[in-house]
């Protein structure tokens, strides 16, 4: 965890290896044979399905479903990866209880969905633990495609650009693939290295070559990947974190959450991983849900995550909003911090509480302060590495269509473009999109390698 300083709170091994290896056990454990059947003819299998609509991705929600119920996982899966090649991961981390389930004809009559997404993962890991690619490659078109960023978008694009029979290149500046899919979820909601798992089974297709350590910017740019390729899809994720801009937010132990749980999800060993006593999050979206969890599990003693505005304006959704309470997370709405007390490292820091007047935001002229000897920032993250020739709109890249950017022959996708709504679910959607609209445009003959 960079830039924690030792302090008498802040130390490893708060709880025994036990304790721990239960707190971070599997969120949604994988359902039998059985209960997957049961959970299968709950589903009216609806002919305009409501959650086939609500689906980023499009999956056919109620054929899976009956692929499943009649015997045939196998087709269920590939019915899935049809339309989400990390439909595995997605059957995870997806917000199922805000998309597919909570528009669900059971949910809206009985108050109870149907599990898609647990049974969207029985099918899935069934026919990835058999070691099976779904998907045979095209003959080779003998065009080459980079990607930047192997996250989501990334691997969703390389694969289907994979299966159309084109070369690429993935190039990543992590040690290792998967994007936020490794390194920014909690730990819980994809245990047993499920994430490297996905990506070998991904990369089986073959014509996908992994790089490794490449900054876009530093170690390669987009005019020389455009001279080296015949397309280039911009997949990379949002690689900053937006500051806190408040008096003493320069005190030791004042960290940025999404380091916290990259730190967390590569530690070999938990028991290691130094966690204070009294920790305060600040933000309201998964990553602040995700911080304040599992500093929780790690064995805080109390973890507050606070944020400035209401409770219905909270990014998290209400699930996980209440799963945080359930593990003894406190969550304070509509309050923004004001300054981190402390003599070097953060000892407590202090709110106002706001209220909204007329839409906007306002204070109250009332405060509070919390004690707090490591704080987490969960307030945003921003786009880095952008090369200047790239249309730029809310910090954002600016696309039209299925990702085509002001550039001819540059797509992008993902959380580092503009539009979507920075889900996983959603940056799988724009990265196959994208690959479709890369195939046609390179077999027409409208996109080709820029001259320097």
């Amino acid at each position: 965890m960079p830039n924690t300083v030792a302090t008498d709170g802040i130390v490893s091994g708060r709880l025994n290896n036990a304790t721990l290896k239960d707190n971070f056990s599997d969120l949604h454990p994988k359902l039998d044979d059985h209960e997957a059947l049961v959970a299968a003819d709950r589903c009216y299998f609806c002919y305009d399905a409501p959650c086939m609509e609500a689906c980023p991705t499009s999956i056919d929600i109620p054929l899976f479903i009956r692929q499943i119920s009649t015997g045939t996982a196998d087709a269920s899966a590939n019915t899935i990866f049809s339309q989400n090649i990390l439909g595995g991961m997605c059957a995870r981390v997806c917000p199922t209880e805000t998309l597919c389930e909570e528009v669900c004809v059971r949910e809206t009559a009985e108050g109870k969905p149907v599990e898609i997404g647990r049974l969207q993962r029985y099918a899935t890991d069934g026919l990835m633990a058999k070691g099976q690619q779904p998907f045979v490659r095209a003959a080779s078109t003998g065009k080459s495609v980079a990607v930047v960023g192997a996250g989501p978008a990334g691997l969703s694009c390389a694969h289907r650009l994979a299966v159309l029979g084109h070369d690429v290149v993935i190039y990543d500046a992590r040690p290792k693939g998967g994007g936020l899919n490794e390194f920014g979820i909690a730990a819980y909601k994809s245990v047993d290295g499920f994430a490297q798992q996905e990506l070998d089974w991904l990369l089986s297709i073959g014509g996908i070559t992994m790089q490794y350590g490449k900054i876009l910017g530093a170690d390669i740019t987009l005019e020389q990947l455009q001279v080296d390729h015949d397309a280039v899809f911009l997949g990379m994720g949002l690689g900053g974190v937006n500051g806190l801009d408040i008096e003493g937010s320069d005190k030791d132990n004042v960290l940025d959450a999404v380091s916290f749980i990259a730190d967390l999800r590569q530690a070999s060993d938990l028991i290691k991983l130094p966690i204070g006593k009294h920790v305060v999050v600040i933000g309201g979206g998964m990553t602040a849900i995700d911080a304040g969890v599992q500093a929780k599990l790690l064995g805080a003693l109390d973890v507050s995550i606070v944020y400035r505005r209401g409770k219905e304006n909270m990014s998290a959704s209400v699930f996980e909003q209440e799963l945080a309470t359930s593990k003894g997370v406190r969550i304070i709405y509509n309050a923004q911090p004001v300054r981190v007390t402390g003599n070097g490292a953060a000892a407590g820091i202090e709110f106002a509480y706001t209220q909204t007047v007329d839409g906007k935001l306002a204070l109250t002229g009332e405060s509070f302060t919390l004690q707090a000897d490591q704080i987490f920032k969960a307030i945003g993250q921003t786009i880095e590495g952008v090369p200047g020739a790239l249309k730029i709109e809310n910090r954002k890249i600016s696309v039209t269509g299925t990702g085509r950017t002001s550039l001819d022959g540059v797509w992008a996708g993902g959380d580092c473009a503009l539009g979507g709504d920075d889900l996983t679910v959603t940056a799988v959607a724009e990265g196959r999109d994208a690959a479709i609209d890369i195939h046609t445009s390179l077999i027409d003959g409208t996109s080709s390698k820029k001259e320097l």
